[in-house]
């Protein structure tokens, strides 16, 4: 049984191993595949296994014996599902593999904006310390997180592991999600979109990207939020409107954001975000722990032998 993975790097670019896979089947691993090679290195795969290569209805009419899609990754739209699901095409996503590293990840974006450890470490190695009068210096206020209100837009695992850091900090949690939670901790309340915006002195964001929360974070909503509050988005590029954001920052409206994605990864050196003030970018690397990238392989392997055994596991078509 032929089984290829189309874009492994990312995945695994060393530190971890595919033997358990090799296991299963005749396995070729493609570092990276262009658009225009990936019908060749396709074509006589049972089994393919995808984090962000697109396999849409016209490539997939192309592939014949292919019974089976693993995204590597939770999100799926790579993938065009329902077009797999009328060729008989099995898909299978890697669910809650992240969820410690993503909410580690927020708040290594808050810290970084209360604290600006970086820029301070960086001014020391400069000799800016060597330079003063004092015992002491800021570049920037020093901001305690004790009884600050953190608003979560979406309240799943990764939502729910923010809130247990919050209040672990001494933070007001105000959440706003699609269901009713039956049970909230102490300290979390459910408020509406309106007021998760205009109470916020941090604002993160752990929704899915649907029709509606795509350009969630526009102008108008950010004219609710209070002068020179954070917004944190470790979720999806396009839930902010890029430009609404830029403009934001630039202006003092938004005292800093922290961003682990963007709308068009890699981005453009055009994107507005890229030279926004006070807006610090991670390369899409809240997923990427060693330990979350071991959790991933080892589930998306699992679903491949499920499959393999008659039984799919986390089968999103």
């Amino acid at each position: 049984m032929k089984i290829v993975v189309l874009d492994g790097y990312t995945l695994n670019p060393g530190d971890l191993s595919w033997q358990k896979l090799e296991e299963l089947g005749d396995v070729r691993v493609y570092d990276r595949t262009p658009d225009e090679l990936v019908v060749e290195r396709s074509h006589n795969a049972r089994i393919l296994l995808t984090n962000k290569t697109i396999l849409d209805a016209a490539i997939l009419s192309q592939l014949p014996r292919l019974r089976y899609i693993g995204v590597l990754a939770t999100g799926i739209n790579v993938v065009d599902i329902h077009a797999a699901k009328k060729r008989g095409v099995v898909v299978a996503n890697v669910p809650a593999y992240g969820i410690d590293s993503v909410a580690q990840m927020c708040f290594a974006h808050i810290l970084n904006l209360t604290n600006r450890v970086g820029e301070h470490a960086a001014g020391v190695e400069r000799g800016d310390w060597c330079k003063i009068e004092d015992f002491c210096y800021w570049r920037s206020p020093q901001i305690e997180l004790l009884g600050k209100t953190l608003s979560i837009i979406g309240y799943g695992d990764i939502g729910k592991a923010v809130a247990k850091l919050a209040l672990a900090f001494g933070m007001k949690v105000l959440i706003h999600t699609r269901t009713s939670p039956v049970r909230l901790p102490e300290g979390v309340s459910n408020v509406d979109l309106d007021q998760a915006f205009s109470e916020a002195d941090i604002l993160t964001l752990h929704c899915p990207l649907t029709e509606t929360t795509e350009k969630l974070v526009n102008a108008e909503r950010l004219n609710l939020m209070k002068e020179g509050a954070f917004l944190i988005n470790a979720a999806r590029g396009p839930l902010l409107e890029e430009h609404a954001v830029a403009e934001a920052l630039n202006s003092g409206k938004l005292g800093g954001a922290g961003l682990d994605v963007l709308s068009v990864e890699p981005p453009q050196m055009t994107n507005p975000l890229l030279s926004a003030k006070n807006c610090f970018i991670t390369p899409h690397i809240a997923w990427a722990t060693r330990e979350a990238r071991a959790r991933l392989l080892a589930i998306a392997i699992m679903n491949v032998q499920a499959y393999v055994l008659g039984s799919p596991q986390n089968v999103v078509n």
